[in-house]
């Protein structure tokens, strides 16, 4: 479960940290810098300012805002996030993933996808078979290319490739993340495998944090922008830079999480396929789910249809249209979020107006998507996929 900013402020005092850190979930006032020859964007003739706010937009929370403001003076940073092959993709990972992406390859950064096979199969994802985890990596790949990542600065490294390729270079790293830390620590970033730390993890679980802590430096990544939900190892890598007195430490910049469909989910699940969108859905199944989905009049805490309008409709298209008869209100449309919200909330906008709107524009959104899975090497990938087991 993704911890709020309020919480952070307690959890990470954790034992090898000698003062916790200011979290940001709102960017804070940043001290204007001596310009440099990275001020503006090369790649996209934005300012510093341009593109620290761009950047900034990506991140529920940053840590630290003055950090990446410095950062962006100094270099054209590389940005990494990792994901486990373990299933179809669902709409955050594939559509608010694509507009993270292109946002931080817009304001000159270089991403890097660590294509975490080996991590899934210590997680025992899809029963710990190495080979249909590889063929899930080659999917979700298909579906950013589909969707519309911009591909011109983004590079997918597989694990298993890049650790066997630098052995000598990965595992002392992660040796000495794993000497420095006592066992409590670590299972504290059980989270990030989506696991509880009352689980009864396998020895191969224990291990997974200290290699995800190593990734971080072995990639050279100056931010770490991965979900709230991976937090805690990212907290750890600040924390080794405090033990081997290192000075830049990787900026953390974490998204929201999206809640699944029905009520009372925090968090959408692979095994659970009412709770989410998946990204080659048919028109026919986004219809069902929707009209399913928990929205309760006039709420907007907890209301996922509210969720995929703030996230993935408005940032997508930079406005949400509803249709509706002159009687009703008539037809409008939104260009910020704090206008739904308060439309939501006076009634003014109903659930009735919602849904309709919703399921149109996700369904627009993910069309290029399944007609890229309709034919060829593709579809055969996906037909192969579906026929895969998710193992928790």
């Amino acid at each position: 479960m993704a911890e709020t900013a309020e919480a952070m402020s307690v959890s990470a005092v954790e034992e090898n940290t000698p003062q916790a850190e200011e979290v940001t979930s709102a960017p804070e006032p940043v001290k204007a810098l001596e310009p440099s020859e990275f001020s503006t964007s090369h790649f996209t003739g934005l300012s510093l300012q341009e593109r620290f706010d761009l950047i900034r937009s990506v991140g529920e929370e940053c840590i630290q805002d003055s950090e990446l403001m410095r950062l962006l003076n100094a270099k054209n940073p590389n940005c990494y996030d990792g994901f486990e092959p373990s299933g179809r993709m669902h709409i955050a990972q594939g559509v608010m993933k694509a507009l993270n992406v292109n946002k931080l390859t817009k304001a000159g950064c270089t991403f890097k996808f660590w294509i975490a096979d080996w991590f899934a199969l210590l997680n025992n994802k899809m029963g710990g078979d190495l080979k249909k985890i590889q063929n899930v990596g080659k999917y979700m790949i298909e579906v950013w290319k589909a969707v519309g990542m911009d591909m011109d600065r983004v590079e997918f490294l597989w694990s298993s490739d890049e650790i066997n390729g630098k052995a000598g270079e990965y595992w002392p790293l992660v040796m000495d993340i794993a000497r420095k830390n006592k066992l409590g620590r670590i299972i504290r970033c059980s989270q990030i495998m989506g696991r509880a730390e009352s689980d009864d993890l396998s020895a191969a679980q224990i291990f997974y944090p200290c290699m995800q802590c190593a990734d971080i430096f072995f990639l050279k990544a100056d931010i770490c922008q991965l979900g709230m939900d991976q937090r805690k190892v990212n907290m750890l890598a600040r924390e080794y830079c405090d033990d081997i007195k290192r000075k830049n430490k990787p900026i953390i910049l974490s998204h929201h999480m999206l809640m699944g469909l029905l009520q009372g989910q925090e968090k959408m699940s692979k095994s659970d396929p009412n709770s989410a969108i998946f990204m080659e859905d048919s028109e026919a199944d986004v219809n069902t789910k929707l009209k399913k989905a928990y929205c309760p009049p006039g709420e907007i805490e907890g209301n996922p249809c509210l969720e995929y309008i703030r996230y993935v409709v408005l940032p997508w298209y930079g406005e949400f249209t509803i249709t509706r008869k002159e009687e009703n209100g008539g037809n409008k449309t939104y260009t910020r979020w704090e206008e739904v919200e308060a439309d939501y909330k006076s009634g003014g906008l109903h659930p009735g107006d919602v849904k309709p709107a919703l399921t149109k524009a996700i369904n627009s959104i993910l069309q290029p998507v399944r007609d890229h899975f309709k034919g060829g090497d593709a579809k055969k990938l996906l037909d192969t996929i579906k026929k895969y087991k998710v193992t928790k």
